[in-house]
């Protein structure tokens, strides 16, 4: 078969999809949708290949395997980590077209204690499986959605008719301090939504209803109660009024803006209008009130604290004179760090010693240069007496020359060591007065400074006193000046301008808003499909048998060794017999699985067993028998089902059979030849139960059982043996000791999971080896789950 790419794929499964216009349009949709999400996927690399396809291509070979299931149809597996298997057959052909040869190895599926693990870890979204469930109750789900719109339709058509007017105000913010030495208002973004807020919450408060109630008379109002259809005006009460507006009233900001909409509904048009220009009129008015009702209080109380405090700081200014009167005190500049602070440091003796200090500080610099100087001989860049040093260096330099050219008693030179004597002296007197000087300048600014810090000292406390006196007057300023302010603002504004103002008087509506036929009818259908998707996710959900063969692995976490069709005819042995037969195929795919499960190939000892008798697992064991047969393998075939043997009859046998198991068990005289029938027409040799014994249990967990099991190891490459049912028997339990693992094989929607698990935990607590699960009987039902046969 040729391979093509996956948009091909997705083409010949919609050619080829069988079923309604509903089913074949939502698998195109479907397929469309997983096909991006694939590519997407690839290109991000989520999406690791384990099949024959590269980067944006699948390979389509046939009809695809997966753990021994022959799957027919699209098979769609999403899990996370993201993993995607598909598998595309065409519907219709009765015959399998090729096989996939690749197998994984059941040792990548157990874990070290030698049980099973799922596969997928994490969370688990399988749509397939959803989508198969919506399939089964599409007539249920179409009768939901129908439902649902018509509900809407009913609803819509016996709601009353609302109508809805609306106004439109403008809210600007507004500074409402009343003295400007702590501004209650922040001009920020912040603060101004919180006051639109703060508006917002008023327009919708009882305090407005109430306002609103009183000035329309609405206790009175016929029209109003007729609309509402309250009680007799006789027992109604204004809390009654103020709930019914509050009911109705809406309040929508206009984003982005200091706009809002005062919105009322009733079923009355003129009601509606009505009210909403009632209820921004009284807004308003509310708020002006609030604003400027307190203006003239507000003036009076600044005119006392006006008065109050002139006269305190008259009383401060006198306090502060007098005291620096008395004290001399004689203040030249005021340098404090706040406004008030200022003590004796800022007074003409602090002046003058900082004066001092400051000369000081520089007086002991040059005596400290000087003295550098007068050692090493360096002075200052701009000191006089580098001019000298620069001549002392010049005639040392001519001195040098000299020395080097004439003798020592040459005039020249003579002459030229006196010049660089005379500059010497010259530079040592110059360093030395330099130094004196400087000495003798740090030593009086020393001492003046020692009596301006007597002197300051002694007016230390005086300046402490004198600094309290003068914060004192420069606080009582402060706040006569800022109150001052207040008040002449107060007395120029007035009454002032209302913030709030009406921008659009509301308009008698000349259609209902509600009920709405479309949103009712789309909020119906949303219902409809959420009620839909709610009944498909309880089916799934509460679901306790195994219908999807995938669930081997899911949901027990054991690997699956194959998908086995329900057979065509009652006669599974014939089918068996048929080696292109379905049924036969299916077998040989599991026997092939079978030899992947150790590095020599398939275990030499296997035990099958299900849950509950008429599983299907003696066909699956004399099926299993043969396949190996036919790979030339001397196949034993032991049927050790004590209780409830199905195998004479399969293999037309008579029933009365002297030797078989049961014999072996009971005598150790007996040979194993002995107990052996050929059945010529599968190539195998099977060893039928024999007499049914009282105690089987006793006989499979006696040692006589091991040495059996040891015989046939010898004298066969494959032993088969055909188990006892595990749901309340022990025989299995007793069996699974002897051999190398277990098979367990599982009838399609049958039993239930919970039994599987507890007979599987039973299997495990022994240590046997449950290599995989086999499932059987699988009809058109499971054709959605991509194992449909035919």
């Amino acid at each position: 078969m040729r391979p093509c790419s996956a948009s091909s794929i997705w083409q010949a499964d919609c050619r080829n999809m069988r079923g309604s216009m509903m089913s074949w349009s939502c698998g195109w949709l479907m397929g469309r949708i997983i096909l991006a999400s694939i590519i997407l996927a690839q290109s991000r690399g989520a999406i690791t290949p384990t099949r024959h396809y590269t980067p944006m291509t699948l390979s389509w070979w046939g009809i695809r395997r997966t753990e021994g299931a022959w799957i027919t149809s699209c098979n769609l597996h999403l899990s996370f980590p993201p993993q995607l298997s598909l598998s595309i057959a065409r519907p219709g052909r009765g015959k399998l077209e090729a096989m996939d040869d690749y197998y994984k190895s059941a040792a990548d599926r157990m874990s070290q204690n030698g049980q099973a693990y799922l596969e997928e870890e994490g969370f688990h979204l399988d749509l397939e499986r959803y989508w198969i469930e919506a399939r089964s109750i599409q007539w249920w789900l179409v009768a939901i959605l129908a439902g649902g719109l018509l509900l809407g339709l009913i609803v819509t058509l016996l709601t009353t008719e609302l109508y809805r007017a609306s106004a439109r105000l403008e809210i600007t913010q507004v500074a409402a301090n009343v003295t400007d030495i702590d501004p209650l208002e922040n001009a920020s973004a912040v603060s101004e939504l919180q006051y639109l807020n703060t508006q917002y919450e008023l327009l919708e408060s009882r305090f407005m209803a109430a306002r609103v109630a009183e000035a329309g008379n609405l206790t009175r109002s016929e029209e109003f109660i007729e609309a509402f259809g309250l009680e007799e005006e006789a027992s109604l009460t204004s809390q009654d009024i103020e709930e019914v507006l509050l009911e109705n009233v809406s309040i929508e900001p206009i984003t982005q803006s200091s706009l809002v909409d005062v919105r009322f509904s009733s079923s009355s048009p003129r009601l509606s209008t009505s009210l909403t220009n009632l209820w921004a009129q009284e807004f308003i008015a509310a708020n002006y009130e609030k604003r400027f009702g307190a203006n003239i209080e507000a003036r009076g109380f600044l005119q006392e604290q006006i008065a109050e405090l002139r006269e305190r700081l008259a009383i401060s200014e006198k306090e502060l004179v007098d005291y620096a009167n008395a004290n001399e005190i004689l203040v030249l500049d005021s340098v404090g760090a706040v406004s008030g602070s200022d003590t004796a440091s800022q007074s003409l003796i602090a002046t003058d010693l900082t004066a001092i200090n400051a000369e000081l500080a520089q007086a002991t610099a040059d005596r400290i240069s000087a003295e550098a100087g007068l050692v090493s001989g360096e002075f200052p860049t701009f000191d006089p007496r580098n001019q000298l040093r620069a001549e002392l260096i010049v005639a040392e330099s001519e001195l040098a020359m000299l020395r080097a050219n004439f003798g020592p008693k040459y005039p020249a030179l003579l002459e030229k060591e006196a010049r660089v004597k005379s500059l010497r002296a010259s530079i040592e007197q110059e360093a030395a007065a330099y130094f004196n000087a400087a000495s003798v300048r740090e030593s009086e600014l020393r001492a003046e400074l020692e009596k301006a810090k007597r002197r300051f000292l002694g007016q230390q406390d005086q300046g402490i006193q004198y600094g309290i006196l003068k914060r004192e007057v420069d606080t009582n300023r402060e706040l006569y000046e800022a109150l001052l302010q207040r008040f002449k603002e107060l007395e120029a504004s007035g009454a002032g301008q209302n913030n709030i103002k009406l921008i659009d008087l509301a308009e008698l509506p000349d259609k209902p808003y509600a009920p709405s036929l479309i949103i009712n009818m789309l909020v119906a259908f949303v219902g409809s499909l959420v009620a839909g998707a709610g009944l498909v996710y309880l089916r799934v959900t509460l679901s306790q048998t195994l219908r999807d063969p995938q669930d081997v692995k899911r949901k027990l976490g054991l690997p699956l060794l194959g998908a086995i069709p329900k057979g065509a005819t009652e006669d599974l042995a014939g089918e068996i017999l048929q080696r292109t037969s379905e049924i036969s195929e299916a077998y040989k795919a599991v026997r092939t699985n079978l030899t992947f499960l150790t590095p020599t190939g398939a275990p030499e000892v296997l035990m099958i067993t299900s849950s509950v008798p008429s599983e299907g697992k003696s066909i699956s064991a004399a099926a299993l028998a043969s396949s190996f047969a036919q790979l030339g393998k001397h196949t034993l075939l032991i049927d050790a089902d004590l209780r409830n043997s199905k195998h004479l009859k399969t293999f037309g046998l008579s029933e009365e059979q002297r030797f078989g198991l049961s014999t072996l068990l009971t005598s150790s005289d007996t040979d194993l030849s002995q107990t052996v029938i050929r059945i010529d027409a599968l190539g195998i040799d099977f060893m039928p139960t024999g007499y049914k014994p009282p105690n089987p249990v006793e006989l499979i967990a006696s040692d006589r059982f091991n040495q059996i099991i040891e015989m046939a190891r010898q004298n066969y490459d494959q032993v088969l043996i055909d188990g006892a049912p595990m749901l309340s028997l022990a025989d299995a339990v007793e069996l699974s000791r002897a051999v190398d693992g277990v098979i367990y094989v599982i009838e399609s929607d049958r039993i239930k999971l919970r039994g599987i698990e507890n007979a599987l935990d039973r299997l495990r607590k022994t240590g046997a080896q449950v290599y995989g699960g086999i499932v059987t009987k699988l009809d058109e039902h499971n054709s959605a789950y991509g194992y449909g046969y035919g």
